[in-house]
């Protein structure tokens, strides 16, 4: 399935049906009065975020959605029907945008997670409302209310634990492979990935996180340049990062400051997050080479990189034992020291 991670789409809520201008006539009653019915509301427009979906490629082939019209008042006091609701469904972690693709209107990010965009307009009365003493045979009712529209954006931020970072051709693809059931495109050359991947790594029954490999950054992608800040943004959900950088290359401290210096400037917290930096590619290196760009890795970002390969599998299991502690801190079950934090949900009590 293609990747689609934004859309821009029209939404219209339905008018009010119209009330109805109407008078009883039976036998034996003469004077039956009014007894037209009211319109039904317009159908409204709801977005909701649901299970299964991790693209908005729904959206790129239909691009208007219009609620129902209510069904206009009758005689006998019969009302009409509401008009019937249009149902967004989109990925968790999609947000809706303005017009003018920088206002947050909403942002869906719980599954079930559902909310009104366009109220439907109110159904008008019929005549029977209008009747009192001294109006004993109204021959007027309400038209419906109109309905609303608007132009919306929907863009698409994955929600993953742990998101993977690099510069292009780093050997994301391959480790995200090498670590889940994943199967992205792998290739010998830059921008192989040109979508975000999601890969869910199974450590144990109970130990499982979601990866997401982010498509190739390069200097000057917090500017636009590149994939530019598109999928800088799927970022944001990750809740820690794993930086590879290509240990094959000739300047690996270089590499990383580029990176970093692309996370700072694009802002959001993202270099705030916590990084696992990995020397990656180390199949290809001898021992004194792998050392030799550990240290100057080290000197660079002032920690201790760790030493993988995606290809061999080396340091593979000890990464995602790292990135799986980032994980559990994250969600509150450990502390920084590693300790288990104690649950304070309530016990079963008859």
């Amino acid at each position: 399935m293609k990747f689609l991670d934004q859309a821009k789409i029209y939404i219209r809520s339905g008018n009010g049906g119209a009330g109805s201008v109407s008078f009883r006539r039976e036998k034996f009653i003469p004077n039956g009065g009014p007894d037209g019915g009211d319109g039904g509301n317009g159908g409204s427009v709801w977005i909701e975020a649901v299970e299964g979906l991790n693209t908005l490629i729904d959206y790129r082939y239909r691009q208007h959605f219009k609620a129902d019209t209510g069904h206009h008042g009758q005689g006998r006091q019969m009302h009409g029907a509401k008009g019937e609701d249009v149902v967004l469904k989109v990925p968790v972690g999609t947000q809706v945008l303005g017009e003018d693709k920088e206002t947050v209107v909403l942002d869906m990010v719980e599954i079930g997670q559902s909310e009104c965009l366009l109220r439907g307009g109110n159904g008008g009365w019929g005549n029977v409302r209008f009747k009192g003493p001294g109006n004993q045979a109204p021959r007027h009712a309400n038209p419906g209310q109109e309905g609303q529209e608007m132009w919306i954006w929907l863009r698409l931020k994955l929600i993953a634990d742990i998101g993977l970072a690099g510069l292009p051709n780093a050997g994301k693809s391959t480790f995200l492979a090498a670590s889940s059931a994943a199967r992205p495109k792998i290739a010998d050359y830059p921008f192989t990935t040109l979508a975000p991947n999601l890969g869910m790594v199974d450590l144990s029954p109970g130990e499982r996180f979601v990866i997401a490999d982010i498509p190739g950054l390069i200097e000057g992608a917090s500017e636009g340049a590149g994939l530019g800040v598109r999928f800088l943004g799927h970022v944001e959900r990750s809740a820690s990062l794993i930086h590879l950088v290509d240990g094959t290359q000739d300047d690996v401290a270089s590499a990383y400051r580029i990176i970093r210096g692309e996370l700072d400037a694009y802002g959001e917290g993202l270099a705030d997050k916590t990084e696992i930096l990995a020397l990656n590619k180390i199949d290809a290196l001898s021992p004194d080479e792998r050392q030799a760009k550990a240290a100057e890795l080290e000197a660079a970002s002032g920690k201790r990189p760790m030493l993988v390969s995606g290809v061999s599998g080396e340091g593979v299991p000890e990464l995602l034992r790292a990135a799986w502690a980032e994980v559990r801190k994250n969600r509150g079950e450990i502390d920084e020291e590693g300790d288990v934090i104690p649950s304070t949900a309530a016990g079963w009590a008859p």
